[in-house]
């Protein structure tokens, strides 16, 4: 339980399946029934990784949040230790919305959605299924796998794709899985060799904590097809997309485009980088936009910052 006045925070268990995710439900100071937001993390990071300090902003304003870690990482369960699986991944997040939901301390009518990177791309894919939300917010969201491979060299792919077929192999015969780095520097086989990637997640993980750096190679494909900012324009609420100008990881042009697609969509840009987003004055800009974007859908008293 935290110690700042405004504000509880407790560790809750949601069922999924037959295993389940953690997560962290923080709850406003003496707010009756307070509106809620729905909070996930992106590739391979867990709800740690400064997902507690966007909630403890929100919930210090009014808004209550559910932030979870997905199966097979972190403290959640799953047997399938650092899979990365799109499809099990929405699934987290449609038990959690339905915890949500079957919550009586908070407004169930008041709901929202929160992505960070490939978060922000399960954020866009929720919100475009489910109308009944009052908003969501996509920062530095995944768009679109397949333009981001086009980005790798022929012989980038060709290692990776290398990966991908001794994981399978691995698989057929019930041997032993093929990891690789969810982040390495550039030139090694991993999911994510920009410069900024390695030392970027490496900053999030607070003093004392950990982070596993690592999926298995059978991710690849499902990462290509995935495409969630095909999915921009079926979104019929406010959502609030927070693009970096910059982003080595998530690049800016695709998500753009994307973004400008929904019919009540918000788009602001910046210049710092995909990683930069968690801390210092970007974090200051950010969840300050974001507390008057979601204050004004979820009916709360804004700051009085951007829109």
């Amino acid at each position: 339980m935290s110690k700042d006045t405004r504000y509880q925070r407790h560790t809750i268990s949601i069922p999924v399946g037959d295993s389940f995710c953690t997560a962290w439900l923080h709850m406003p100071t003496g707010v009756q029934r307070p509106p809620v937001v729905v909070m996930g993390h992106g590739m391979g990071a867990t709800r740690e990784m400064r997902l507690d300090a966007y909630a403890e902003r929100f919930a210090a304003r009014g808004i209550a949040s559910i932030a979870f870690t997905y199966r097979n990482f972190g403290d959640s369960g799953g047997t399938h230790r650092q899979e990365l699986n799109v499809k099990d991944q929405l699934r987290d997040w449609e038990e959690v919305l339905a915890h949500a939901r079957g919550r009586d301390d908070v407004d169930t009518s008041r709901i929202a959605v929160w992505g960070t990177s490939f978060g922000g791309g399960h954020a866009i894919t929720i919100a475009s299924r489910h109308p009944d939300l009052v908003a969501a917010v996509a920062q530095c969201p995944f768009t679109d796998g397949l333009l981001t491979a086009l980005r790798l060299s022929p012989f980038e792919s060709l290692r990776l794709q290398g990966k991908f077929i001794r994981d399978l192999v691995a698989t057929v015969t019930r041997r032993e899985p093929v990891y690789l780095p969810l982040a390495g520097a550039p030139g090694d086989v991993a999911i994510m060799t920009a410069p900024d990637a390695l030392p970027g997640y490496q900053s999030l993980v607070p003093d004392g904590g950990t982070w596993v750096n690592s999926t298995r190679a059978r991710a690849i494909p499902r990462l290509l097809r995935y495409r969630p900012g095909r999915s921009t324009k079926k979104i019929q609420i406010p959502i609030l997309f927070c693009i970096s100008s910059t982003d080595t990881v998530a690049p800016a042009g695709p998500t753009l485009k994307y973004a400008r697609r929904a019919p009540h969509g918000v788009v602001q840009t910046y210049e710092a980088g995909h990683f930069d987003f968690y801390t210092g004055q970007p974090f200051e800009q950010l969840v300050a936009e974001q507390i008057d974007f979601l204050a004004k859908h979820m009916s709360t008293q804004p700051t009085g910052g951007a829109r």
